[in-house]
């Protein structure tokens, strides 16, 4: 998972894209908050809504940091190399799938397994939104399309985050 991360990450330092750079922290944040739900099953409620609130937390903060980087990207017209994109998005958008069909028959089981799918559905919306974005980029040569698709990267992360830590306090018992 470690070398994944690095490759999706180093893809996107070297094709300036803000749709892979919202997909690498997205595996980065996954990796740490499936170690914790893995860590937290059988430990109660209260250590599932921890496990489930970090996921949020993490979540929100990823949304705000792809919305640094659509500001950065606008500021310096950076045009992202769709190729790199386009394959670094098909390999991700592979491994996302096998982790949400793994987790499908439990995402109902409680709020952290709840949390553990809606990450990787969302990490496959991402992948596919960079593949878009990558198709895109090529066809206009503009970044544009991978500043929009980021942002909507960033959107998700955002709303799934407010839904998870609004569910998370509650089986924490105390709100946000």
């Amino acid at each position: 998972m470690e070398r994944a991360i690095g490759f999706v990450a180093t893809a996107d330092l070297v094709s300036h894209s803000t749709a892979l750079l919202a997909d690498s922290v997205d595996m980065l944040g996954d990796a740490i908050v499936y170690g914790f739900s893995l860590y937290v099953i059988g430990r109660g409620s209260v250590w599932i809504g921890r496990a489930a609130l970090l996921k949020g937390v993490i979540m929100a903060a990823f949304g705000v940091g792809v919305g640094a980087h659509v500001i950065f990207k606008m500021a310096y017209g950076l045009v992202p190399t769709a190729e790199m994109m386009g394959v670094v998005g098909f390999l991700a958008l592979i491994a996302n799938l096998a982790c949400l069909m793994l987790l499908w028959q439990h995402r109902g089981d409680d709020i952290n397994m709840q949390s553990a799918w809606m990450c990787s559905r969302n990490d496959v919306i991402g992948n596919t939104g960079v593949l878009l974005s990558a198709l895109a980029v090529h066809l206009t040569g503009s970044s544009w399309p991978d500043i929009l698709i980021g942002l909507f990267i960033a959107i998700i992360f955002v709303r799934s985050a407010v839904a998870i830590i609004r569910d998370a306090s509650r089986a924490c018992s105390f709100s946000i």
